[in-house]
């Protein structure tokens, strides 16, 4: 009986819902998922503050840097058995991740994904493991607005929404910068900027940066107030910065995308382990701003200690030579992309925007240190830090806005806005001579399988080679006689028949045009195999094939039927037609607001 009123109950609760319309139900499910997102945002800095607390009360981490060794291999192990045992599925490249999930997989993310990220990013960075806690948090926000999406049942276009409306909602918690949450989800998830899609993620970010004030106070991630204004006269130095940052942020990318092949190459987790936390271990060892995400570095700089750089580390001693804390300031720009890369190989769940905003601060503390060792100039070290870090987020995401919006809103005003814009478009601008994707996008794009504003193309995107496969083609074996393709002719409205064995592997075809000389002499009936007449096709479809690959196929070979094979076995046949149908439909539902 209360079952029955129970199902009677949600029945009703459902038919309201619904009859709410979808616009208002993605509105009130936008609210939702901000509160989520922000709630995980405040979890995932508690969780990690928990851990550094509790490591803090066990071991003495200002008397020796040789803690520093052993602490990231414990943490990233710990990850590791985490991630084997009771997740069993890849954390790593969060962002890629989503942006895969939205182009591959119907923007529909796995629930582990809602709350796996936050353990495995806690015990990793908690530990010192030296990567960022901020991608691990846009997937976990992206999960919970995909997994509200799929739970109401609403379509991929809206789904998708939801998953910007978490990612906006998760950076917007966790830097308390709603604007950059929203510019986030524009930029790197590249979603369309409409009217039916602003509103959602407003009330996304600001519910959750609202969550993360109420439950965290107003204490950000670094704090700074700018005390020098921007002068005209500096414009070129911003310029310099801009360049320099550019470049940073392609070394950074390029380093560790080569050592994250490098690990690819072993197999066993456990030899990734040993070898990532002994690279690790050293290198932090060596330099302790290195441990962790390296927020409290970037806050001695703005602060103006730089001798915090040789804290805990065995160079202490020598911490007022100038040259040899720029040459260290180099060094750690170079090691930190190093860094990060073991610390993923080895196991560890983290991302690169904490190191990103990282290196970005000390190239700019590190060329104001440069600029001002001329004595007719003096330019502001702090300034040039937090321009530098927007330098480098934008070269690494390759997302200038989102960089300008989130330092402008971390100081709390726009006084340096001018030359954010200078350094962050300078630097995007050096990048992509490089570099036409970020560090998020280029694994997709290289596999054909990123969505972009360019609409003809994410729609090509969107669309499978199984979406689009016809099998009403009637199979002739290689051995049969031209008599007995004849009567399937009669029976087959397509003018195309696939040579197939009868183990199923694919052989060639034979077209209708190419037979017609030869169809109505009776003589050849019995004499004449199929595998005597058949051709092989201009081109052959792969069945995970990209269809911007399948499109260019069909341009190139300009054929109007192609076969897909799944290894060497017949699948079905591909056709224009087919494909024109399926592409105008999707277009006409992502253009829709």
């Amino acid at each position: 009986m209360l079952r029955e009123g129970l199902k009677i109950s949600l029945t009703k609760f459902w038919a309201i819902f619904r009859s709410l319309g979808e616009r208002r139900i993605t509105l009130i499910l936008s609210f939702i998922i901000g509160l989520l997102s922000g709630v995980a945002g405040v979890a995932l800095k508690n969780t990690l503050h928990f851990v550094r607390d509790f490591i803090g009360g066990l071991v003495p981490m200002d008397t020796t840097s040789l803690i520093y060794f052993g602490l990231p291999a414990i943490g990233i192990l710990l990850t590791l058995l985490f991630v084997r045992y009771f997740i069993n599925d890849d954390l790593s490249h969060g962002v890629t991740k989503v942006l895969y999930s939205i182009s591959r997989q119907g923007s529909k993310l796995k629930p582990h994904n809602m709350f796996s990220s936050i353990v495995g990013s806690a015990l990793t960075i908690g530990f010192g493991g030296s990567v960022g806690a901020e991608a691990p948090i846009v997937l976990t926000g992206s999960a919970i607005g995909s997994n509200v999406g799929s739970f109401f049942r609403m379509n991929y276009k809206t789904r998708t929404l939801l998953i910007g409306c978490g990612a906006a909602g998760a950076i917007a918690s966790i830097f308390k910068a709603p604007i950059a949450g929203i510019v986030f989800t524009l930029e790197v998830l590249m979603l369309d900027l409409t009217t039916a899609s602003i509103v959602p993620l407003l009330i996304s970010a600001v519910t959750a940066s609202s969550v993360s004030y109420f439950l965290m106070g107003r204490n950000v991630v670094f704090a700074y107030d700018v005390v020098r204004p921007f002068a005209l006269h500096n414009i070129p130095w911003f310029v310099l910065l801009g360049i320099f940052c550019g470049l940073v942020s392609l070394y950074f990318i390029r380093t560790i995308w080569g050592i994250e092949k490098r690990f690819k190459r072993t197999r066993s987790p456990y030899k990734k382990w040993i070898a990532g936390t002994l690279v690790l271990g050293v290198l932090i060892y060596v330099f302790p701003p290195l441990f962790g995400e390296g927020y409290d570095v970037l806050q001695a700089l703005l602060d103006g200690r730089s001798e915090y750089i040789f804290h805990n580390s065995p160079l202490y001693e020598f911490q007022n030579n100038y040259w040899l804390l720029i040459g260290s300031l180099f060094l750690i720009i170079a090691l930190k992309a190093v860094a990060t890369a073991v610390t993923n190989g080895a196991g560890g769940v983290g991302g690169i925007f904490a190191p990103s905003l990282f290196i970005g601060g000390i190239s700019g503390f590190l060329v104001a240190k440069l600029i001002n060792q001329f004595n007719f100039i003096d330019v502001s070290e702090s300034n040039f830090a937090l321009v530098g870090m927007a330098g480098t987020m934008a070269g690494v995401m390759h997302a200038p806005f989102m960089a300008i919006f989130l330092i402008a809103e971390i100081t709390g005003g726009y006084a340096l806005f001018v030359p954010l814009m200078i350094t962050s478009t300078i630097a995007f601008l050096t990048i992509m001579y490089f570099e036409p994707h970020s560090i998020y996008t280029k694994r997709l794009a290289m596999r054909g399988e990123l969505i972009t504003h360019h609409k003809d193309k994410a729609v090509l995107t969107l669309l499978n080679v199984s979406k689009v496969i016809e099998t009403d083609f009637i199979p002739v074996e290689p051995t049969e006689t031209l008599g007995s393709l004849v009567k399937k002719v009669s029976q087959s409205r397509r003018n195309v028949f696939p040579v197939v064995t009868t183990e199923g592997k694919f052989m060639g075809i034979v077209m209708l045009d190419d037979i017609r000389p030869i169809m109505f002499d009776a003589s050849r009936y019995d004499t004449t195999t199929l595998q005597e007449i058949m051709n092989l096709p201009p081109e052959i479809i792969t069945i995970n094939e990209s269809m911007e690959s399948v499109m260019n196929k069909f341009e190139f070979s300009k054929a109007w039927n192609l076969p897909v094979v799944d290894g060497d076995r017949y699948v079905g046949f591909v056709s224009k037609s087919k494909i024109f149908s399926v592409y105008r439909n999707l277009l006409i539902e992502f253009s829709e607001e």
